[in-house]
């Protein structure tokens, strides 16, 4: 899953949020660096990664994806599976989405400091530009699919990606229904705080 998915599986706990927000913009030699609680929030989200990545209905997806979009097939359902939550938020929180986005962005342009490299230089642009929410849109699938061209190997591969879930929507939403409360257990279980 991706950006908006981890900040939600946080629990509405900042350490958590932001660990779970840098995980991947982070060396292991780097984690040290940070307090337990955030160190926490890395581990919840390669813990994520690891059991979304392994589980049955996600793998079931990746598969009907490898025809099109090759190696980035794990990738791509990522991305869908932020638009899916974006579009489906209600489902799963009593808070509507727009809510827990200002409420995100707050937690996140505080603890700037915090952010490695140069995501804290970038990331008030992305704020600005109110990526999380641009997520469950059509045309924000496309810019991040279209921005992601520019960083992989074979960037062919991500050709059509948004048409791909638009063809298939019915298919995708009803896995990842399926999927999230799954996953909601599953964080609830290393956390002992929210499901």
């Amino acid at each position: 899953m991706n950006f908006l998915a981890h900040l939600f599986l946080s629990c509405q706990n900042e350490e958590l949020m932001i660990g779970n927000f840098i995980a991947d913009f982070l060396k292991n030699r780097d984690v040290q660096n940070y307090s337990s609680g955030v160190q926490d929030g890395i581990r919840l989200h390669r813990g994520i990664d690891t059991y979304t990545d392994n589980h049955p209905i996600v793998l079931q997806g990746v598969r009907r994806l490898r025809a099109n979009h090759s190696k980035y097939a794990p990738v791509v359902i990522d991305i869908y599976y932020d638009y899916l939550l974006a579009n489906n938020f209600s489902l799963f929180s009593g808070q509507s989405l727009n809510e827990f986005t200002a409420q995100a962005y707050d937690v996140l342009l505080r603890n700037l400091d915090l952010m490695p490299g140069k995501l804290g230089q970038r990331l008030p642009y992305w704020i600005k530009d109110n990526w999380l929410m641009e997520y469950g849109k059509e045309e924000g699938l496309a810019f991040t699919f279209n921005r992601m061209k520019s960083r992989v190997s074979v960037p062919d591969m991500l050709n059509d990606a948004p048409m791909t879930l638009i063809k298939d929507l019915d298919i995708f939403r009803a896995e990842f229904i399926t999927f999230f409360p799954d996953v909601q257990h599953f964080v609830a279980e290393q956390c002992g705080e929210c499901e």
